[in-house]
């Protein structure tokens, strides 16, 4: 039998903040990826990244966006719920080096936590690409729009992007489109985080507290 050892990541994913830090001084990396189908734990593979940055409680012109090839067939349902074609992923890069851009990214803008909507199909993404690679990383502050939602409207359930933004009257771009669905979560989550300070959540460790392993919607994942 054959071990082996996983490699970590050398990025900053996360700055160092105390958690007294106010979230309005904090910067977000809200992600979104697209995938060959929902089996992202099995067969199914990356198609594309998407991300904005969240910087003081606003959404900033400064975007991220690459398609991946996964060196497999995109579906046909796939290709029409995305409108990504195999033309698109043909002369892609591969995921790591996908991936590692996406990070550098991160790094660049020294983002504070990560943000997505469901961001554990998103998370389980990365790092299922990775593992193919026999890589790993630390993992930064997750914080996940449904459990923001959650904390401030508990009778919430795990209902689709677009629903949460027109309840909450925010933005909404194209949808399953990696940086379409980046920039409505950006834009819904900065919504959220005025509503957490009404209700005096106000600092990072608030935010840590909400979305704590305990109290996640998707913590059984990680």
């Amino acid at each position: 039998m054959m071990f082996w050892k996983k490699k970590k990541m050398h990025y900053q994913l996360m700055q160092d903040k105390p958690l007294n830090t106010p979230i309005r001084d904090l910067s977000f990396t809200v992600f979104d990826t697209e995938a060959t189908g929902f089996a992202v734990g099995g067969r199914d593979r990356m198609i594309e990244i998407g991300a904005v940055q969240v910087e003081n409680l606003q959404v900033t012109d400064r975007t991220f966006q690459t398609y991946v090839n996964p060196n497999r067939e995109i579906p046909d349902r796939i290709q029409k719920l995305t409108g990504i074609t195999e033309e698109h992923v043909a002369n892609a890069p591969e995921a790591f080096e996908a991936i590692e851009s996406f990070y550098e990214f991160i790094e660049r803008n020294e983002s504070d936590g990560w943000v997505g909507h469901y961001l554990a199909f998103d998370v389980t993404v990365l790092k299922k690409e990775l593992l193919r690679y026999k890589y790993t990383f630390d993992e930064p502050l997750y914080i996940d729009t449904l459990d923001l939602i959650g904390f401030l409207a508990p009778s919430w359930d795990m209902r689709d992007l677009q629903h949460y933004a027109l309840n909450f009257g925010t933005k909404i771009f194209e949808r399953h489109s990696a940086v379409g669905d980046a920039l409505t979560t950006a834009h819904l989550l900065v919504e959220l985080l005025h509503y957490l300070e009404d209700r005096g959540k106000t600092t990072l460790g608030d935010l840590s507290d909400i979305t704590s392993p305990e109290k996640g919607s998707w913590a059984f994942q990680r």
